[in-house]
């Protein structure tokens, strides 16, 4: 069982920056690949950034590249996400998933643990 626990969200202008952190439980976080997900209001949860199990290998969402930058830190069982140049598009509930999956941990259904989510609202 992993519990994962985000913060760092909140309301930033356009152009502003934010990282969110996720805490994960357990000692088998090394182990799982992880990933950041969003939600906007009335619109399906989607794919932002992932990162394999030892950092080695991520991936971002097109409209994301270039802005986000998805890192983990095994030691203190915690992934992040440094959001830049943020946009009101940006605007959504952002999740932090877990994922034990072979395959490239990019769609909702590759993941076994979810957080909560932190709310990140860009105004323009």
């Amino acid at each position: 069982q992993v519990q994962l626990v985000e913060s760092g969200g909140g309301l930033v202008q356009a152009g502003g920056s934010l990282r969110l952190s996720c805490a994960a439980s357990g000692r088998t976080f090394s182990s799982y690949h992880m990933g950041w997900f969003r939600q906007a209001p009335g619109k399906e949860r989607e794919f932002v950034s992932a990162i394999s199990w030892s950092g080695g290998n991520t991936w971002y969402e097109d409209s994301v590249k270039g802005r986000f930058t998805i890192s983990r830190d095994n030691a203190k069982n915690t992934v992040y996400l440094q959001m830049n140049s943020l946009k009101p598009e940006d605007t959504a509930v952002y999740v932090c998933a877990a994922s034990k999956s072979a395959l490239i941990p990019t769609t909702t259904n590759r993941y076994n643990y979810w957080g909560q989510g932190t709310q990140v609202t860009v105004s323009s």
